[in-house]
């Protein structure tokens, strides 16, 4: 629910690259999900932020990651084969 810069994200997020990180927010800002805010000074300066939609969403998405956070006993494991 904040406003936050690029390399903020970066952080927060962790073991993503900037190019990931880069695609990832364009097609969030396409499919409605992600407000970007680029603000006419030098250095560029850009915000992102989540719109009603994004927030709608992501009380669904931490929903589900903690029902598979504490389901994980339930789930099984699926073995690959690496011959298919």
């Amino acid at each position: 629910g904040r406003t936050m810069r690029f390399s903020a994200l970066r952080r927060h997020i962790g073991g993503v690259s900037e190019r990931m990180l880069a695609q990832s927010l364009h097609l969030l800002e396409a499919d409605g999900f992600i407000l970007r805010k680029a603000h006419d000074v030098v250095p560029p300066h850009v915000d992102y932020s989540l719109t009603p939609l994004g927030e709608e969403v992501s009380g669904h998405v931490r929903a589900l990651a903690g029902w598979i956070e504490q389901n994980l006993d339930r789930i099984p494991t699926a073995t690959v084969d690496p011959q298919e």
